[in-house]
């Protein structure tokens, strides 16, 4: 296997960790979209019946973590598309139990008469209402699936300062060389070689 930091070899190519790049996941991302982390978003939970859980699932670096999560990615891009204000999901976590994933929802900036706890439950609902595969057998052709929770939250990082967030989404073996810079749209995570930052320089020179 040639790939490095956690990449998974597919026969013809690296596919790399989240915020890594490289032929062989060698390098880290020069830039990190942190936007998303300013919230408002709504963490759900729900409970995929069809598939079963293995250990390596519970490593969000794990191959076996990392395909579950495209796979039930795509199945909520696909449920949520029409949601107003939709931008995204993240797979937190995957435990036992079919599989029980733990994910957030990203949203845009809610209108100020808009109710973030009412979306959390049209989430839910929609969820729910979404159709499933008639064969919820492990071999089935898509996933099975009960949402059992959602709760609104309107920011991610209130705990956290720009810096402290920076540093807990850049790799792991490159945190140190990234910082944070805010835009009139949000907040990135970058290093000496993004462009059209503060104090960049070209890093291919040399």
């Amino acid at each position: 296997d040639p790939c490095l930091n956690g990449g998974l070899w597919m026969g013809t190519a690296c596919l790399c960790p989240p915020n890594m790049d490289g032929p062989r996941c060698e390098f880290g991302a020069t830039t990190i979209n942190l936007t998303a982390e300013l919230g408002p978003f709504v963490t759900m939970m729900a409970r995929v019946t069809n598939r079963d859980f293995s250990e390596d699932m519970g490593d969000t670096s794990s191959p076996g973590h990392r395909r579950f999560a495209e796979e039930f990615s795509r199945t909520m891009d696909g449920i949520y598309r029409n949601v107003p204000g939709y931008r995204g999901i993240n797979v937190l976590s995957l435990s036992r139990g079919s599989v029980v994933v733990n994910y957030r929802v990203r949203l845009r900036p809610l209108p100020a008469n808009a109710s973030l706890e009412r979306r959390a439950l049209e989430l839910l609902a929609v969820t729910n209402a979404a159709p499933q595969p008639h064969n919820c057998s492990t071999s089935a052709h898509g996933l099975c699936f009960t949402a059992t929770s959602a709760r609104a939250t309107r920011a991610a990082t209130a705990a956290l300062n720009d810096t402290e967030l920076c540093r807990r989404h850049a790799p792991a073996n490159f945190s140190r060389w990234y910082f944070p810079y805010r835009t009139a749209n949000g907040l990135l995570c970058v290093t000496n070689c993004t462009l059209n930052v503060p104090g960049a320089f070209d890093c291919h020179r040399g």
